[in-house]
């Protein structure tokens, strides 16, 4: 929990200018967290029928996904206080964090369970690293497609969304089968590398996304 907040609150203090509700950003982060009981039924079974391997890991990419971009949709996107392009990437990003608050949580038990302190430590610094910085890049990545689309019309802001969508599974998909290959060759430490220069980008993409209301003003 402790690592999505200090993102949470890092990703918040990018847009101090024009803060979004409290009550909203506890509503989407709330929202991120429902996801993960919705999708563990689907992975299970995507586990159980189609075993191990990188098909596994892509339907949970997809999975995932859709199932962050649906709760923000239904209970976040749709409502009046989204009136600027940045809005949408905020939600996204809290969304993902909720989502990912939960997952950390649930792999960090795993070891503890098992009285392995230790492995909980490291697992929990690493998924602090990685796993949770990937969710903001994938979800962000819709929140980036709607925010470039925010003064279009509504045929453009469905086209930008499905990119979007697919661009967030795919990110997500790559991150996956690249965790996969570097547990037989040691590249780990190359994967999280990649993650916090997709990060970079991000962050240059969210000061580009910001600057767009002020030309619309």
């Amino acid at each position: 929990m402790i690592p999505a907040l200090v993102w949470l609150w890092f990703w918040l203090r990018e847009d101090r200018l024009h803060p979004e509700p409290r009550v909203l950003i506890l509503t989407a982060f709330l929202a991120g967290m429902l996801a993960v009981p919705l999708v563990i039924p689907f992975e299970k079974a995507a586990s159980d029928y189609f075993g191990g391997g990188a098909l596994v890991f892509i339907i949970w990419a997809i999975v995932e996904e859709l199932a962050k971009f649906i709760v923000a949709w239904i209970i976040v996107l749709r409502r009046k206080e989204v009136d600027e392009p940045i809005d949408a990437l905020i939600y996204m990003i809290t969304v993902a964090l909720g989502f990912s608050a939960i997952e950390n949580s649930l792999f960090i038990l795993a070891p503890i369970a098992g009285g392995d302190a230790i492995g909980a430590l490291v697992t929990g610094n690493l998924r602090f690293i990685g796993a949770t910085l990937l969710h903001v890049i994938s979800s962000s990545a819709i929140g980036a497609a709607m925010a470039l689309a925010f003064y279009q019309s509504a045929k453009i802001k469905k086209g930008f969304i499905v990119v979007g969508v697919i661009l967030s599974i795919g990110l997500h998909t790559i991150f996956n089968l690249l965790i996969i290959k570097s547990s037989y060759n040691g590249g780990t430490f190359f994967v999280f590398l990649s993650v916090w220069l997709v990060v970079a980008v991000l962050m240059v993409v969210f000061e580009k996304v910001k600057s767009l209301a002020k030309k619309y003003y």
